[in-house]
């Protein structure tokens, strides 16, 4: 792909209105566009990136047994009277009615449209356990979208539900889904912290949460500085106390002091119990030959939200540092005087066919700008990995590679593919 092929609107400032730094930073780096409050247009470089971390997911989930499907946005009043959360939402659930003057809403979840697919459709124990995920478009009518895409109302989401005959099934289950979304923000190279959590509207007794650890992070989180014990700060806080008050108090686990975290919350894994099941008379025969309301699971991670969260641990005063596995390109060819050197030029459309060969994500540079223009561009939209074509190698063949990360070196070109070659088998 060639720069001048691409549509990337960079700004050279900030809009007021973008708060915390992967807000700005997504709209400097061309990846987003506000269209109206909390509902954001998605630029081909946000979306390489939303796509990378969407194939993440996909993977993890698929390696765990999950399968996917796809439910539709459009969900009727009918099926959410049956668990009593139509008015129990309130005004978070974006409603709408269709010609007839009949009532639905844009899903901001899917437990009540996953239960009413399994009662139909599963009828005995033998078919469990089964566990159904789709990553899908939510909708939350947030009374203040803020933080760009941390908190918006039209977001990515995957969301799983797990069905089983009882309750060990269930933990069994539970903890497959609970290693899974460590080896996704693991992948995606991101320090987070599992949290015990309150399971709010979705329901059940047991939930955990993943957050991101980030000074901008929207929850306020307690850890033990000398074990992996993490809690929401209001599942810890007594009457009257306030949350600094908690800085130093014993762990609850016994092991360390408190420490005070900012957290994104970016996943929500929950033990629904028969919290759906029950209500929607969702239920298989038994080996017994009884009806037997099933045991369900909701896990729920944000897609679009951890693209955000992944900017806002991984910045500079220059732009974005993206994790190598989730970057809309691994390697940026700046080539200098590429419009008027002819053997830059080759050189460097040369070079981009070998490492596209090798399975490289590769951008070649070929705007007329200069080659401060083209390393500020570089450097805000957090290329890993840019290779700088310029005197250095007309002089002796030469090219430099620097990294994003501040690391620089100079390399024969014709050394590029084995060096490439070697640091992606490491990589």
């Amino acid at each position: 792909m060639f720069w001048s092929k691409i549509f990337i609107p960079t700004l050279k400032d900030s809009p007021q209105d973008a708060e915390v730094i992967s807000h700005q930073l997504m709209l400097r780096a061309g990846m987003i566009r506000k269209v109206a409050s909390g509902i954001y247009t998605w630029l081909p470089l946000g979306l390489m990136v939303l796509r990378n971390i969407e194939n993440i997911v996909r993977e993890e989930m698929n390696a765990a047994g999950a399968q996917e499907v796809l439910m539709p946005m459009v969900q009727p009043k009918e099926l959410w009277e049956e668990t009593n959360r139509w008015d129990k939402m309130g005004s978070e659930l974006l409603r709408i009615k269709d010609r007839h003057d009949r009532d639905f809403c844009l899903g901001p979840t899917h437990e009540e449209v996953i239960t009413d697919l399994i009662r139909n459709n599963v009828k005995s124990y033998k078919e469990l356990p089964l566990n159904i995920y789709q990553i899908q478009t939510k909708f939350r009518d947030e009374i203040r979208p803020r933080y760009g895409v941390m908190r918006g109302r039209e977001f990515l989401m995957k969301d799983s539900y797990s069905f089983n005959l009882n309750e060990g099934s269930l933990q069994d289950t539970y903890l497959i889904m609970r290693d899974t979304y460590k080896r996704i923000l693991e992948r995606i190279g991101l320090d987070y912290k599992i949290v015990k959590a309150d399971s709010g509207a979705i329901g059940g007794e047991v939930s955990e949460e993943f957050h991101v650890l980030a000074e901008n992070g929207e929850d306020t989180i307690a850890i033990s500085d000398a074990s992996e014990f993490a809690i929401n700060t209001e599942l810890l806080l007594q009457d009257g106390e306030d949350i600094n008050s908690l800085e130093g108090q014993d762990s609850p686990d016994g092991h360390g002091k408190i420490i005070i975290k900012k957290g994104i919350e970016v996943g929500h894994i929950f033990q629904l119990g028969k919290v759906y099941s029950a209500a929607m008379q969702a239920n298989v025969q038994s080996q017994e030959g009884r009806a037997v309301d099933l045991y369900m699971g909701c896990y729920g991670i944000g897609v679009s939200r951890l693209v955000a969260a992944a900017i806002e641990q991984n910045n500079d005063d220059k732009g974005i540092i993206w994790p190598e596995s989730i970057a809309p390109y691994e390697v940026n060819i700046v080539g200098i005087g590429y419009t008027k050197e002819q053997k830059i030029a080759d050189a460097s459309n040369k070079l981009y066919t070998k490492l596209t060969s090798l399975g490289y994500k590769v951008i070649v540079d070929d705007r007329k700008d200069g080659y401060g223009v083209k390393m500020k561009d570089a450097e805000l939209i957090g290329i890993p990995i840019n290779i700088i074509i310029g005197n250095k190698f007309l002089e002796n063949g030469e090219v430099e590679l620097k990294h994003r990360n501040g690391d620089s070196s100079l390399t024969q070109i014709s050394d590029l593919p084995t060096f490439f070659d070697h640091f992606k088998a490491s990589s």
